[in-house]
């Protein structure tokens, strides 16, 4: 078992100490103990004023984070948003429809010789039926 010391001390600190030391352990020797070594641990001094320094180092960290935020930005205007546009247009021509080299002599042919309406007709829903599909097809993708 432990030996005990007593240690003068005012009246006022003692009430204060109390009252202090219940909120933090179950003893006394034990919450004077835990502020000993956070004391040690931390390395700071009950004479130190540790606002300002604590107000100093979260400007410090906000400034920070606020220079990440702008390296960011720039890196997205300058790298990101170029390379998507690239990118982008490399799918419009992959996606773009290319005419053919070559063509059915049957189809220059018709289009030489003249129709009657009821087949111009039918030659334009066919077409209207083409298109339609490729609208389809390209909504779905």
């Amino acid at each position: 078992m432990d030996t005990f010391s007593a240690i003068r001390i005012k009246t006022e600190t003692v009430k204060n100490f109390r009252t202090f030391s219940k909120s933090i352990a179950p003893t006394h020797s034990q919450a004077l103990q835990i502020m000993i070594s956070f004391f040690i641990e931390n390395g700071i001094s009950p004479y130190e004023d540790c606002g300002p320094h604590l107000k100093r180092l979260e400007k410090n960290i906000l400034k920070r984070i606020n220079t990440i935020i702008g390296f960011l930005k720039i890196m997205e205007n300058e790298q990101l948003k170029p390379t998507l546009g690239m990118l982008m247009m490399l799918l419009e021509e992959v996606n773009h429809v290319r005419k053919p080299k070559y063509v059915e002599r049957r189809l220059l042919l018709e289009k030489l010789v003249p129709m009657s309406k009821e087949s111009k007709i039918k030659q334009l829903e066919t077409e209207i039926e083409k298109l339609k599909l490729q609208i389809l097809e390209i909504k779905e993708s």
